[in-house]
């Protein structure tokens, strides 16, 4: 009777490592992050006026790091940075400043439509977590500034799809929204009769429209 459960134990174990083994699942990916700039005010710089400052447009790098909770519940850190341009723009054209990275950090929640062995798995996520722009040298009138690196709070949302080719790899492709909070302008006063009046403000968003491909691997 023991060896007999202690066969059945042995058998159950060596049959679950390799499901578990696959509820695991990373991926690389490289990409490209469309953003916009944020309001600044109205600056006189080099001789003309800007008012408008942000980051450039350009190359993403991606990885992800997902555990699966269920079938198709899965909890994911992902990570990617931009290097790009600060720049500035305003009536008179653009200028570029100087070079910068940006970083994400991210806490996602992803739901995984299918099978953990089909083919074709659709999938969409949404998260919290960290924007990180990079410190900056800036040579202005022939002096030179160091502007320190900040980092803010974000989310994130997307959706994509993965097709795998093997049970241990695949091909994902995925597309995002990343709006990242940097400051608030004052938008003048709201009254009411019951609370009183208060001063509004307008907040200010950073946004980055990833588009991205790569490989996914499970382990």
């Amino acid at each position: 009777m023991l060896r007999r459960i202690a066969i059945v134990t042995i058998w159950s174990t060596l049959v679950e490592v390799p499901a578990l083994a696959q509820r695991t699942e990373g991926s690389v990916s490289i990409g490209y992050s469309a953003n916009d700039g944020i309001a600044s005010g109205s600056r006189f710089l080099f001789g003309q006026t800007y008012d408008t400052a942000g980051i450039d447009s350009g190359a993403s790098f991606n990885a992800t790091l997902g555990v699966f909770a269920t079938r198709g519940l899965e909890f994911e850190f992902l990570f990617s940075r931009q290097d790009t341009d600060l720049s500035a723009d305003g009536p008179g054209g653009g200028l570029q400043i100087t070079r910068t990275a940006v970083y994400n950090y991210m806490g996602n929640v992803v739901y995984n439509w299918g099978d953990e062995d089909s083919v074709l798995r659709p999938f969409v996520f949404g998260g919290l977590g960290a924007t990180s722009f990079g410190s900056v040298d800036v040579t202005v009138a022939g002096t030179a500034h160091n502007i320190d690196s900040s980092t803010k709070f974000s989310t994130t949302w997307g959706a994509g799809v993965k097709m795998m080719a093997s049970p241990h790899f695949g091909i994902r492709a995925a597309a995002q929204w990343t709006p990242t909070y940097v400051k608030s302008d004052a938008a003048g006063w709201w009254c009411d009769p019951y609370w009183g009046c208060y001063l509004a403000s307008n907040a200010q968003y950073a946004n980055q429209f990833g588009f991205n491909g790569g490989v996914s691997l499970r382990f």
